[in-house]
C-alpha cells in the first residue's frame, strides 16, 4: 500500500467472505509446505481475512485493508495493519513469511518480497504463472483485454522465486468443485460468471474496465443460451481439475515427502503452452541466496 492511495481491497474487497473461502486441498498444500509447527511462528504478509492461515502453530497476521480486516473471523490471528514494503517486525522475528495471491496487489512488490527475506528463514508465496493464467478459457475466448493485461502483470511466479531464493515451485491445480472463488474457481461452471458477486470478488475481473467485462460476458451468456459454449469446451466437462497457473514458492523448504511425484528444475519455455487439465509436477529450483540488505 502507498501512502497516497488506499488498499485496493477496500474498493473490491467488502463481500470477500461470501464467495472466497478456503479451498481445503490447497490449504492442506500450503500446511505441508509451510511446515510449522506448535512453536512455530508464521507471520502472513497481506492476509486478508485470514484464509490459508496455518492451525496449530503461532501465526500473526498483517494487512493494510481496513475492510478485509474487519471480515476475519472471530478467534483469527491477531493482525498488525501496515504494508508488506515496511513491515514493523524485527529481522527474523518469525519461522515463516506467507503471502497468499497478494503479491501482485503490492505497489512496491521488490521492497515487499526483501521484506519477507529480512523476517523469516522460510517463505511460501502463492503465486501465479500469468501466462499460463492469460489462457483460461473465459479470457481467451470472452475477455482478450483482460487476457492481455494478465501477460502484463507483475510479478509473475518466476520472479517472486528469484527474489526470495525459492528451492521449490508446487502447482496447484483448481479442482472441479473448487471452494474458494478466485477468477478460475468456475472452469467447469460457466454459469457461475455470470454472477456480478462472483466476478467482484475475483480481482482480475473486479478491476477490469466494466465496459469490457460487461460486454464479454454478454457474449458468455448468449454463448450459455445458444449451446456454443458447450460445444467448445465440451472435453473440460471431463477433467478433475485444471492447471490455471497458480503455483506455490517455497524458500528455506523442509523436507516434504514427494511420493509418486516427479521433481525437476525450472526450465521454462514460453513456446509450449501446458495442456489443460494436465497434471505439472513440482519443480525443484537451483537455490539462491535471497537478496536481503
Amino acid at each position: 500500500m502507498s501512502s497516497s492511495a488506499p488498499p485496493v481491497y477496500d474498493t473490491i474487497g467488502r463481500a470477500y467472505v461470501a464467495h472466497r473461502q478456503p479451498e481445503p486441498r490447497w490449504a492442506a498444500t500450503v500446511a505441508k509446505h509451510v511446515g510449522a509447527t506448535p512453536d512455530d511462528l508464521v507471520v502472513n504478509v497481506g492476509a486478508g481475512t485470514g484464509n490459508y492461515e496455518p492451525e496449530h502453530c503461532r501465526v500473526l497476521a498483517v494487512e493494510p485493508s481496513t475492510v478485509m480486516i474487519a471480515q476475519r473471523p472471530a478467534g483469527a490471528a491477531p493482525v498488525v495493519r501496515a504494508s508488506a514494503s515496511a513491515l514493523p517486525l524485527r529481522s527474523g522475528c518469525a519461522d515463516v513469511a506467507l503471502a497468499i495471491l497478494t503479491v501482485h496487489h503490492w505497489d512496491d512488490w521488490p521492497s515487499g518480497l526483501t521484506e519477507l527475506c529480512r523476517i523469516a528463514p522460510r517463505r511460501v508465496v502463492l503465486a501465479i504463472d500469468f501466462e499460463v493464467h492469460s489462457h483460461f478459457w473465459l479470457l481467451d475466448d470472452y475477455l482478450p483485454e483482460v487476457a492481455e493485461h494478465a501477460r502484463r502483470c507483475h510479478p509473475g511466479h518466476e520472479t517472486i522465486a528469484e527474489a526470495i531464493g525459492a528451492d521449490l515451485v508446487v502447482p496447484l491445480p483448481v479442482p472441479r468443485d473448487m471452494q474458494d472463488g478466485v477468477l478460475g474457481a468456475y472452469w467447469c461452471r460457466p454459469e457461475a460468471y455470470l454472477d456480478a458477486g462472483v466476478r467482484a470478488n475475483a480481482s482480475g475481473l473486479a478491476l477490469a474496465d466494466h465496459a469490457v467485462v460487461s460486454r464479454g460476458i454478454g457474449a458468455l451468456r448468449a454463448d450459455l443460451e445458444s449451446g456454443a459454449w458447450a460445444d467448445r469446451h465440451a472435453a473440460l466437462l471431463g477433467f478433475d481439475s485444471l492447471d490455471l497457473g497458480y503455483r506455490l514458492v517455497v524458500a528455506g523448504a523442509r523436507t516434504v515427502r514427494t511420493a509418486d511425484r516427479q521433481t525437476r528444475d525450472l526450465r521454462p519455455n514460453r513456446s509450449v503452452r501446458p495442456k489443460a487439465g494436465s497434471t505439472t509436477p513440482p519443480q525443484r529450483l537451483q537455490r539462491r541466496p535471497p537478496d536481503v540488505t
